[in-house]
């Protein structure tokens, strides 16, 4: 007898976990073996093999693979000698896209260190964590974040002088262009300001050229493919941001995965645009054009003319993006006279790219946008559509040597094929867990048939070919142009604002951004000539800017459960409804 209150099971048989190789790229194999060495040890590599060729440009400035090590090698004596790091220490790196970016991330290596990327969009509110939760004790930054490193490090050291900064290395981006100083031409008007900032500093800070005029020698590395290499930090539906913990094998893999998957050779050209310090910038933008010996032209940020002409003066082949750059690009008034001929092979995530946009790109250019999908404890990809045969909308297939499935996230029983489920998956790049956190890591990992699955709090189905779509999400976040926003995380810093009582963060639809950031706001009673642009100028101080509320919605009060608990479902619902009126 069944319970009427219960729903039947589901009796269609689970989706064939292998289905997806029927549509495999007949060159490539199912899997690939992480390498048993060290990312820096593919710099010490290349340099051997390529030592001449251009490994990247940074506007005016082309370094070789001979100056790169030099830089790296004497960058990482300096760590050592002069700021104390070493092996395992945790150093904080929080810069744009930029030579700087390049030589300090492997010079942090080099020194059998673990790097900590921090976006650069972060205030001192945010950054006092990256310094107290990693024990960081040394951090390098741009000049134009300088400040907020520094206002917040006084704040950690107000409380604990043990959790402070050592050290801070500051750069001015100009730094390592031609001649130290900016060029004339390429440069947008808005960006040259904080590329040639050269910022107060307190006495714990060592200029970028005093350090790597110190041409210190750094000992012999002992590091293996098995310790921590990268701790990124992703947040979460409660608490502050966790770090993930990768090891040289776990990013390793996907770099020579990623390689053979775009077709990448020692001729490639890529466009570094997307963010390193985000995990898919820094699998592509860095570790795949050192790990090739191929050259990649640097952005610091996206500027779209900018972009058509960089792909246009360097015959760039290879293009990770977010889909919103394609978007952007094709809406530039000079984009006519861009030549993007060159371009073999141009993929990418974080959003959906809209199929007016892909059917574009395959009708002018010949190319087919192949999407992908991955979080940063996957290291970038965990999903990809196969080159030859994507699929629009679509996550695409499980990555190379990677094991993933849908399944229900209460009974953890497969899904069958098109059925909704929660997406896991199990492979060599899965990361080991979450830096101090020993909760958070046993809740990410469920056992299947004897394996350890990530769970990745995603909710999607799987097609009879064997593709992935992404239906929903379990977990609260917002897409932002590709950046993924935490409503808890922002709602905490919100409270911090003297005139705010309660608030729930939601998402808002956005034409451009795909979605943006709403908060419905409750203010204190005392609260006195305070209107929503007021809190959107404090946000914008207080927190990274793609944080920033753009729609700020003044509240009697927030619905609640029986609990007490603030029922913010019920408001994504109605604000969805109002969207769809």
């Amino acid at each position: 007898m069944t319970d009427s209150n219960t729903a039947p099971a589901n009796t269609l048989p689970p989706a064939d976990p292998t289905r997806h190789f029927a549509v495999w790229p007949k060159r490539l194999p199912r899997s690939m073996s992480a390498p048993d060495t060290t990312l820096w040890a593919n710099l010490d590599i290349t340099l051997r093999r390529y030592p001449d060729r251009v490994a990247f440009v940074f506007f005016n400035r082309s370094i070789t693979f001979r100056e790169l090590h030099a830089r790296v090698e004497s960058l990482a004596g300096w760590l050592q000698q002069r700021a104390g790091v070493n092996k395992g220490d945790r150093v904080a790196l929080c810069m744009q896209n930029s030579l700087q970016f390049v030589i300090a991330y492997y010079a942090i290596l080099r020194a059998d260190a673990v790097v900590v990327p921090v976006n650069p969009m972060n205030k001192a509110a945010e950054l006092s964590h990256y310094i107290t939760d990693p024990g960081a004790k040394v951090a390098i930054c741009g000049g134009e974040i300088a400040a907020e490193w520094v206002a917040a490090n006084d704040d950690v050291a107000g409380k604990d002088t043990t959790l402070a900064l050592q050290h801070l290395l500051v750069t001015r981006y100009c730094d390592e262009m031609a001649g130290g100083t900016l060029p004339d031409a390429d440069v947008p008007a808005a960006w040259r300001s904080w590329l040639a900032l050269e910022a107060a500093l307190p006495n714990y800070a060592t200029q970028w050229t005093d350090a790597l005029a110190a041409n210190l020698v750094a000992t012999p590395s002992t590091a293996q493919a098995g310790d921590m290499a990268v701790l990124p930090y992703t947040s979460g539906t409660t608490g502050l941001p966790k770090g993930c913990i990768h090891t040289h094998r776990t990013i390793g893999h996907n770099v020579v995965s990623g390689a053979v998957w775009g077709d990448g050779t020692t001729e490639s050209v890529s466009l570094a645009v997307v963010p390193m310090f985000h995990i898919t910038g820094m699998l592509y933008g860095l570790h795949l054009p050192i790990y090739l010996g191929c050259t990649a032209v640097i952005m610091p940020r996206w500027d779209r003319e900018l972009a058509g002409t960089l792909i246009s003066r360097f015959k760039v082949t290879s293009w990770t993006m977010i889909p919103t750059m394609m978007i952007d690009l094709f809406g530039s008034p000079n984009v006519a006279k861009f030549d993007l001929t060159s371009l073999v092979y141009i993929g990418g995530g974080g959003a959906a790219m809209p199929a007016a946009v892909a059917e574009k790109l395959w009708q002018q250019f010949g190319l087919r946008f192949v999407e992908g999908y991955g979080l940063t404890e996957t290291a970038a990809p965990s999903h990809s559509n196969p080159p030859d045969a994507p699929k629009q909308q679509c996550l695409g297939v499980p990555y190379m040597s990677t094991d993933a499935r849908v399944i229900d996230p209460t009974t953890l029983r497969q899904c069958a094929v098109d059925e909704v489920g929660e997406i896991v998956m199990h492979g060599p790049q899965i990361f080991k867990g979450y830096w101090q956190n020993r909760a958070a890591t046993e809740a990410a990992f469920v056992q299947i048939d004897g394996k350890s699955f990530f769970r990745s709090g995603d909710l999607g189905r799987v097609d009879e070919d064997g593709y992935f779509f992404l239906t929903d999400r379990l977990k609260r976040m917002i897409n932002a142009s590709g950046f993924k926003v935490w409503p808890a995380e922002v709602e905490a810093l919100l409270f911090r604002h003297p005139a705010v009582q309660e608030a729930c963060v939601i998402a808002a639809r956005d034409p451009y951004r795909g979605e943006t950031v709403k908060a419905v706001v409750v203010l204190r009673a005392d609260a006195r000539d305070v209107y929503p642009q007021d809190i959107i100028d404090w946000a914008h101080e207080n927190m990274a800017a793609y944080k920033v509320p753009r729609i700020v919605e003044f509240v009697d009060a927030l619905p609640k459960s029986g609990a007490g608990k603030v029922m913010w479902r019920a408001l994504q619902e109605k604000e969805a409804a109002a969207t769809k009126a």
